[in-house]
């Protein structure tokens, strides 16, 4: 099985920081995965914008294209390639401002093109098309976002599971979230330890999401 693993976070004391180093070291030796690891905050990802479209265009024309338009295009080529290869993709990140960094909303805007990972039937209709494809998430969040009052400010996971489930198609097989360590520092060291351990239980069964 191929497995790709999204970092979006660089902060190195960050909950999902942990989350991602957690999964790896429980995977790392599994010799039935093939382990590809993506961090986001290492990448040359310029953003999502006309830069592109120009690209797009000028790449249509047989123009030359200036350094942006170069870096964008291959870095959107090589997020592409990457999930195009995996059969599994993990994706730890955390909850910033109610979303997601905006180095995990480029990475998305990325994957976001008619053709590859969606696109309309000839009678208009929204079709995903990479329905072949497993999603694993892993989100820290330092509030209680499952209480009723605070799922509508909640865009993280919510927004990565419509775009990857419902817009890309994926299958979400497992979804572990981390909250409240902040909102309750006394119990911190408990409800972070009980997430990372529910971490490790999902990457030691990964090997059997095929079966």
């Amino acid at each position: 099985m191929n497995v790709l693993v999204v970092k979006a976070n660089n902060r190195p004391d960050g909950i999902s920081t942990r989350m991602y180093d957690t999964f790896l070291e429980q995977i790392e030796e599994n010799q039935d995965l093939n382990i590809t690891t993506y961090d986001l905050f290492e990448e040359d990802m310029p953003y999502f914008g006309q830069d592109l479209f120009s690209a797009i265009g000028k790449q249509q024309e047989g123009v030359e294209l200036n350094d942006t338009e170069a870096r964008l295009l291959q870095a959107k080529q090589k997020a592409k390639d990457l999930v195009a290869q995996a059969d599994t993709i993990v994706l730890a990140f955390p909850l910033w401002n109610f979303t997601v960094p905006a180095k995990m909303q480029t990475f998305i805007d990325y994957l976001a093109e008619a053709g590859f990972s969606f696109r309309y039937t000839p009678e208009g209709q929204h079709q995903p098309l990479l329905t072949d494809k497993r999603v694993i998430m892993l989100n820290a969040r330092g509030g209680n976002y499952s209480a009723p009052e605070m799922q509508p400010v909640e865009m993280a996971v919510n927004y990565v599971r419509n775009i990857f489930g419902m817009h890309f198609g994926m299958d979400i097989k497992k979804e572990v979230v981390i909250e409240g360590h902040n909102a309750d520092p006394n119990a911190a060291e408990t409800i972070i330890n009980e997430g990372l351990e529910e971490v490790k239980k999902t990457a030691q069964t990964l090997a059997y999401q095929n079966a």
